[in-house]
């Protein structure tokens, strides 16, 4: 029985499996997908419904030469190795594959108070980052001016009475206020997209945030 606690929304899921949803963001969320089974499920009933609203559309009639076309583009494309998907013991497969490797293979930058972040080449509005947070360290208290996506791979770390352990994702916008506290014991390793700046309370983070662009 799987031990995940906090899930996706169905619109998150929805825009993903649409391929709408912006590069930063379809990260996490395929990374979660890959430990959840049941919001892996709930994808493939998305994309399903979405396959059969294009069966439903009429045919549009194709040109004489369709198939020479299709053809020749197969003919130039370069050829790959088709190897085995590999996942580490930490970084699941989708981030596995963005990163070249497991979590000693991430490059990380000190932030601050223990605090180490990865920040990840991707195109769209949104960021994506690897955070390494040392066990038992709080993050600043801050609050969110648009999406921030966080999933736990590693440890785990409590905000208020929610406690997200590896595999669970929280959905933080506008509404929340918070100040996450990783567990004691272990490294908290997450993976956090976000569109818009966070919100510091404190002066030093709202200092040290020119400089590390969270």
């Amino acid at each position: 029985m799987s031990s995940i606690n906090h899930h996706l929304t169905d619109a998150l899921l929805m825009s993903y499996a649409s391929g709408t949803l912006d590069e930063g963001f379809s990260i996490v969320v395929a990374t979660h997908v890959s430990l959840c089974d049941e919001c892996r499920a709930r994808m493939e009933s998305f994309e399903a419904v979405g396959g059969s609203l294009v069966d439903e559309v009429d045919a549009v009639e194709m040109g004489e030469d369709s198939l020479e076309a299709t053809m020749a583009l197969i003919d130039a494309a370069p050829e790959f190795d088709i190897a085995p998907k590999v996942s580490g013991k930490v970084l699941p497969q989708p981030l596995f594959d963005y990163i070249g490797g497991d979590l000693d293979d991430v490059h990380w930058k000190p932030v601050g108070g223990g605090v180490r972040q990865s920040v990840l080449n991707v195109d769209g509005g949104s960021q994506v980052r690897l955070l390494s947070i040392p066990g038992g360290a709080a993050m600043p208290d801050h609050g969110h001016n648009g999406l921030e996506l966080t999933l736990v791979l590693q440890g785990a770390f409590k905000d208020d009475d929610d406690r997200f352990a590896r595999g669970d994702i929280e959905i933080a916008d506008e509404d929340l206020h918070h100040t996450p506290i990783a567990e004691a014991g272990q490294d908290c390793i997450c993976l956090a997209a976000t569109d818009a700046p966070l919100r510091f309370k404190g002066l030093l983070p709202r200092i040290a945030q020119r400089f590390v662009g969270i």
